[in-house]
């Protein structure tokens, strides 16, 4: 990762629990697969990126989703 690294928090759909990630909006709009530090399960996250750069939404689903 490069660019401009923000820190978000997550929470699992599968336990619920929260953690925090970082996360590159400077790569545009995205969507990839992270595992949960506590319950290990993959967790599909969507970020949404405005045209300015601008992380404007964090989004999280299961893989079954």
């Amino acid at each position: 990762m490069s660019g401009n690294l923000e820190t978000v928090a997550i929470h699992c759909p599968y336990c619920g629990e929260s953690y925090d990630t970082v996360v590159d909006p400077s790569a545009g709009s995205q969507r990839y697969v992270e595992d949960c530090p506590v319950c290990c399960r993959p967790i599909e996250i969507a970020l949404r990126v405005g045209v300015d750069g601008e992380l404007l939404d964090v989004a999280t689903a299961t893989d079954n989703d």
